[in-house]
Order: structure tokens, then C-alpha cells, then sequence
């Protein structure tokens, strides 16, 4: 019965042991769920820009204003019979 006791007690150590500081532990466990919500994170920022980005794609295959405007402030281009003005600030001392 003693060393039935002992076999059992022996058998409890050998699987805390691996619980807590084993291959496949609890800390192991914790560290590879904060590793899967930052990673979720991160997608769902992706996922934002990727929705811009495809917005801003339909928008400039689909609209004309999008792409005029991107081609004034991008490129600089004006428009015929349009008069461009450049202000340039004065140096204070």
C-alpha cells in the first residue's frame, strides 16, 4: 500500500511538472494566446487598409474627380485656361 502511495505521489509530480514547465505547458499556452490576439490585431489593421485601399482603387477607376484631384495634388497638373498661383511665404527674422 506504501509503495502504492509513493507510485501515485511520484506520478502527480511527473504530470505537474509537465503542466507547468514541460513542452506544451500552461505558460506555453498563455505566451501562444497573447502571440494569436496580437496577431488578430494586427490583421484587423490590415484588413482596414485593405479596405481603404480598395475603395480608393474603385474610386479612381470609377470617378473622374478622384483622379483629377489626385493628379492635381500628385502631379501638379491644372486644367486648361487655368491660371496657377504659388505663394511663397516670406522669411521672418
Amino acid at each position: 500500500m506504501r509503495l502504492l502511495k509513493l507510485l501515485f505521489l511520484c506520478l502527480l509530480i511527473g504530470l505537474q511538472y509537465r503542466l507547468w514547465f514541460g513542452k506544451n505547458s500552461l505558460p506555453d499556452y498563455w505566451r501562444t494566446q497573447q502571440e494569436v490576439s496580437r496577431q488578430a490585431e494586427t490583421n484587423h489593421r490590415l484588413e482596414q487598409r485593405n479596405q481603404v485601399l480598395a475603395a480608393e482603387i474603385a474610386d479612381l477607376r470609377e470617378g473622374e474627380a478622384a483622379l483629377e484631384e489626385r493628379a492635381r495634388n500628385e502631379l501638379g497638373l491644372i486644367k486648361r485656361q487655368e491660371t496657377f498661383f504659388r505663394v511663397v511665404p516670406t522669411k521672418t527674422q
